[in-house]
């Protein structure tokens, strides 16, 4: 009997933490429902409810699911990046930089959420502080082109471009991403900026 009992725990257990997984909110629901699991664990199942709605567009649903999980588990730094990813894509910003700056809270050594801040913050106009988060997430993780690209577009909205014109040097010298998207967007400012300067012309000497 303990055995059986403890088969079906492991069963519910792993039906909770991978419910995310599949793309059927249905399974993470009859967890949620039905599963004899409670308080943190039940968490992941809303949050698996709510990667699923992320990924489908519903960010309201999703921002409701992120809402429980956080409610029943609160020191999960993703639980926020989650909710903050959700509710940017919705178009809510100053709460999705609340949400980027509680994720940090709990993990500051990650560097996506000081990058995903930047992005709320320059969608804000606040080009200041999304450099700042920029700046953050470059030293946190050099290797990442796509912060090097976005911080060099907000250099770009602020008027430096030499900082702008380095940033999208940096980014077309790292390794390539799975679609090579960012060289090529890092490639195509590049060649702006060179369009965009002043022809220097020689003047002979008498």
């Amino acid at each position: 009997m303990l055995i059986v009992l403890c088969v079906l725990v492991g069963l519910s257990t792993h039906m909770v933490v991978n419910c995310g997984d599949e793309d059927d909110p249905d399974i993470c629901s009859a967890v949620i429902g039905f599963s004899p699991l409670r308080g943190s664990l039940i968490a992941f199942a809303y949050e698996g409810r709510g990667r699923i709605a992320l990924r489908h567009g519903d960010f309201r649903r999703a921002v409701a699911d992120f809402d429980e999980a956080i409610h029943l588990n609160p020191n999960r730094a993703s639980l926020y990046r989650d909710r903050a990813l959700a509710r940017r894509q919705n178009g809510d910003l100053e709460l999705a930089i609340a949400d980027y700056d509680e994720a940090i809270a709990h993990d500051p050594k990650r560097a996506a959420p000081y990058h995903q801040r930047g992005l709320a913050l320059a969608a804000t106009g606040d080009l200041d502080r999304a450099i700042l988060s920029y700046n953050t997430a470059v030293r946190l993780d050099p290797s990442d082109a796509q912060a090097r690209l976005d911080r060099g577009l907000a250099f770009l909205a602020r008027g430096q471009a030499d900082d702008a014109r380095a940033d999208f040097e940096a980014a077309l010298a790292l390794p390539a991403g799975k679609d090579g998207q960012t060289r090529e967007a890092a490639r195509a400012r590049l060649a702006e900026l060179a369009s965009a300067e002043p022809t220097q012309v020689s003047v002979p000497r008498q």
